[in-house]
């Protein structure tokens, strides 16, 4: 009787021993594969995972000669094989970074964690909203974009992302989404036509389910507990927006590289995005708290958190404005000036690929399709200082950019401030250009005006009758005492008396471009020639430059100001 009571305890003590170094493999074994890839709980006919025979739906399988389940995964090299490079092939053709390095890499690599060491030691706030995770592409890399799915989940804590929306800009091969919508969390909305990156978004936040929107591009990849910090912030008041630090991934070799902590988001009078170093006082007031939140006038436009609420309460994004650009700066303005707020978390850091160009085209060409979007901001948003945009572009002057009354309906909704409180109060490191620097007008001659005729650089510049259109007609005169249109200034051909005057590119250094407007004798004198412009010829030669003669009609012009 003792001998099978050791029997008995020495075999319960050996099947206690079994069960828990299975269940210590089994968790070791679960550590080793990429959990954000497993795949939904869909029967087999939706996505191949197995049922019960119950009827029951588990994302997993039995396999009885191992003693294990075993969960099934999204086949990430499977997927990423059909986009393959053939031999030869310019790897940064298609997306313009370079595609074989990408696809060299797994999904889950790992990534240095750049935040400020005080960042490793913060705790977030327990109680957060969930966030819907809204990605929009357009024949993106396969290993590119599932990289950032892949960051998303396996580096968020799990309660807090309710989805991922792919907004699939209308790719070539739709299956580069539709296979992506079998991985857990994980949704697709296709666009039957091109919208681009602004409509797409919208699309995708108006499908969200979650109360917080998280906008990423789809190629990036976050770092540890990039969102928790982002969510508290949302979470504190729903009018800010919160922004991580965006570190740099190579377009050449994928190589993470951390970023400053020491910049914030800016803008030159050409509505062009760039970075900004604090300034030294900032800094200095800094050093009690480097990670406090940072507040920037300017978000790069790619990655940011926001509340639903205020997102759709605040205006969404300007929907008549095209593909990208410029999307950013008025979200920007439009939230500082509609009582809301801007800010980059430190303890938040995402990657992104920064490329040189873009790899897909732009109806009607890049170029316009960004002039005619910065030049709604400017028309909605910067009041009168949208002239110094004007003076910096003089071409954006050209494209038309569509109706925006819904837009300033929207800002006398939100009686939001004026722009000059946004240069006061947000960026008053911006330097304003002294209004006297340039003037916009028309050149007159009795009934005539100054005309370019349509010609390019190199072309002559002639008379016709004033229509008051501005267009060819429309000079800026400016400070340097150069006479512009658009981006040529008026220069002169020769040093000799009878030389053509004509269209040439800008260029502050060329004393053949330096003007003088006379109001008293009414003449247009160059700086350093006796010579001024004369009308004489202008039917077989357009305008030349003659020994300046104060009797001569010819030479006589007015200067009206628009």
């Amino acid at each position: 009787m003792r001998r099978n009571t050791r029997f008995l305890l020495l075999f319960a003590v050996v099947w206690i021993s079994c069960v828990l170094y299975y269940f210590y493999k089994s968790d070791n074994s679960e550590d080793l594969v990429n959990k954000a890839l497993k795949l939904k709980d869909v029967d087999e006919d939706n996505g191949g995972i197995k049922s019960s025979a119950s009827g029951k739906q588990f994302p997993f399988e039995a396999d009885f000669s191992n003693d294990k389940l075993k969960w099934q995964y999204f086949d990430e090299a499977a997927y990423i094989v059909k986009t393959k490079l053939q031999s030869g092939q310019d790897a940064f053709a298609r997306n313009k970074f370079n595609q074989a390095a990408s696809d060299q890499l797994k999904s889950n690599r790992d990534i240095p964690d750049t935040r400020h060491p005080m960042c490793r030691s913060q705790t977030w706030k327990q109680e957060l909203p969930q966030t819907s995770v809204i990605i929009t592409y357009h024949n993106e890399a396969r290993s590119a974009l599932l990289r950032t799915i892949v960051s998303v989940l396996n580096r968020s804590p799990e309660n807090l992302i309710k989805e991922i929306i792919l907004v699939d800009d209308f790719s070539d091969d739709p299956d580069d989404g539709t296979e992506l919508a079998k991985i857990q969390k994980v949704k697709v909305l296709r666009n039957d036509r091109r919208q681009g990156l602004i409509r797409s978004r919208v699309r995708g936040a108006d499908a969200a389910l979650a109360p917080v929107l998280t906008f990423l591009d789809s190629h990036c990849e976050c770092n540890v507990h990039w969102l928790e910090p982002l969510l508290e912030r949302v979470a504190e008041d729903r009018t800010r927006i919160a922004s991580p630090i965006i570190d740099v991934i190579s377009m050449d070799n994928f190589a993470y590289v951390g970023a400053s902590s020491s910049l914030k988001g800016g803008f030159d009078w050409n509505l062009v995005f760039k970075w900004d170093f604090m300034m030294v006082q900032e800094i200095s007031k800094r050093k009690q708290n480097m990670i406090a939140p940072i507040r920037t006038p300017m978000i790069a436009g790619g990655l940011f958190v926001i509340s639903k609420s205020w997102f759709e309460e605040v205006g969404k994004y300007d929907m008549m404005m095209d593909v990208w650009g410029g999307e950013n700066l008025e979200i920007s303005f439009r939230v500082w000036q509609c009582n809301g707020s801007l800010e980059i978390i430190p303890c938040s850091r995402v990657g992104h690929v920064f490329r040189k160009q873009h790899p897909y085209t732009f109806p009607g060409g890049s170029g316009n399709v960004f002039a005619r979007n910065t030049r709604r901001v400017a028309e909605v948003w910067m009041d009168e200082y949208k002239n110094y945009y004007y003076a910096a572009v003089p071409s954006a002057k050209n494209i038309p950019f569509g109706s925006i009354r819904n837009r300033l309906e929207l800002r006398e909704r939100l009686q939001c401030k004026p722009f000059k409180w946004y240069l006061e109060n947000v960026y008053p490191e911006l330097k304003v250009p002294n209004k006297h620097d340039f003037k916009f007008g028309i050149i007159r001659q009795n009934n005539f005006c100054m005309d370019t005729l349509g010609h390019s650089s190199g072309g002559t510049i002639g008379l016709y009758s004033c229509h008051g259109s501005g267009g060819n007609q429309e000079w800026i005169v400016s400070r340097d005492n150069s006479i512009k249109h658009l981006d040529l200034c008026m220069t002169l051909a020769d040093e000799v008396d009878g030389s053509s005057v004509k269209l040439t590119a800008c260029n502050t250094a060329s004393m053949r471009q330096k003007w003088l407007l006379q109001q008293e004798s009414k003449m247009l004198k160059h700086q350093y020639y006796d010579l001024c412009i004369d009308s004489r010829s202008h039917h077989s030669k357009g305008l030349t430059a003659n020994t300046c003669d104060p009797s001569s009609n010819s030479q006589l012009w007015d200067f009206v100001t628009s």
